[in-house]
């Protein structure tokens, strides 16, 4: 196998599980009826408070609980953070959207703040936005490809999505909330506690998803530049996907090797072109706006999402 293809390999795993990671968490929470649109921020918030327990964590505990802690401190913290907008939109009937994007604002700023704080308790005079850290923990080599726990834990949570939001009866609940919570509140479904549970599970999986964006590719992550738009465009691969699973996974592979592009033209024929890479970092994006264009026509979205469910309304 060439050494060109096994980097497009390695950095399309890297962009496709994070993807499929928050793209999972956004059908969990379109699925509901509400549309989260913070993904971004929720992402930025998980990689934040992860990395900051990474590198706070005693070194001499074993590695498998520096990366279980670390992990699930991701995970919490884009639950905290997705809460905010689940209690506007749920609650208080806000706009989901004007709600999402003020959430995507506000966590790079957080992160600023927080690093900078950090960074100044280790050193007076530092006030660098980047947050410096060890990932050998969480890379491991299977053969000639270079692989991390988030590859394995991602595939474990999309068997386990696929399966509850189709084979248990909390999935059909959920379901049922985002195509019409009416229906689903007249026979006894509560639509406000099942939108509360998809939001949260969003957060969640996006929170993973941002540490797994940073952690696996780098030593170190300027929080100025947040996560490079993977939000929105995990957004674009849940409607790719058709709000399915399997079909998230498949999508975020696709988008994925766009995304590599500008990680090995350097190395491979694409040389050739002479383009910069610049063109190929925009080239994911470029991507999303030609498939959607082609095949939003035919997405088949819930019926009521973004649609504040009020149950004095029939």
């Amino acid at each position: 196998m060439s050494a060109g293809l096994l980097i497009l390999i390695k950095f399309t795993l890297l962009s496709g599980i994070v993807l499929m990671y928050v793209a999972l968490g956004g059908c969990f929470s379109e699925h509901s009826g509400v549309i989260n649109i913070a993904l971004e921020g929720v992402m930025v918030i998980g990689a934040l408070f992860g990395i900051l327990t990474l590198c706070t964590l005693p070194k001499n505990l074993p590695g498998f609980l520096i990366v279980t802690i670390s992990i699930l401190v991701a995970m919490i913290s884009g639950m905290i953070y997705s809460s905010l907008l689940a209690f506007a939109s749920i609650n208080l009937k806000a706009d989901q959207t004007i709600g999402g994007t003020a959430l995507n604002i506000l966590a790079t700023a957080i992160a600023l703040v927080v690093v900078k704080h950090y960074n100044s308790t280790i050193s007076p005079d530092a006030q660098s936005p980047k947050l410096n850290f060890d990932n050998s923990l969480f890379i491991f080599n299977v053969g000639p490809f270079t692989l991390n726990v988030f590859i394995i834990l991602g595939i474990i949570l999309l068997i386990v999505s696929h399966f509850v939001l189709y084979k248990t009866r909390f999935g059909l609940h959920l379901r049922a909330c985002g195509e019409h919570p009416q229906a689903a509140d007249s026979v006894g479904i509560n639509v406000y506690k099942m939108r509360w549970a998809g939001v949260l599970i969003s957060g969640a999986l996006a929170g993973i998803g941002g540490m797994a964006y940073i952690v696996p590719s780098v030593q170190d992550w300027n929080f100025e530049v947040g996560v490079g738009g993977m939000g929105f465009l995990a957004l674009a691969v849940m409607i790719f996907g058709k709000w399915n699973p399997g079909y998230i996974f498949l999508g975020s592979l696709f988008f994925a090797v766009f995304k590599s592009l500008a990680n090995i033209y350097d190395s491979t024929f694409l040389a050739n072109f002479h383009l910069t890479k610049e063109i190929y970092s925009m080239m994911p994006f470029i991507a999303s706006l030609i498939v959607l264009m082609f095949t939003s026509k035919n997405s088949k979205a819930p019926k009521a999402e973004g649609i504040p469910y009020d149950k004095g309304m029939r």
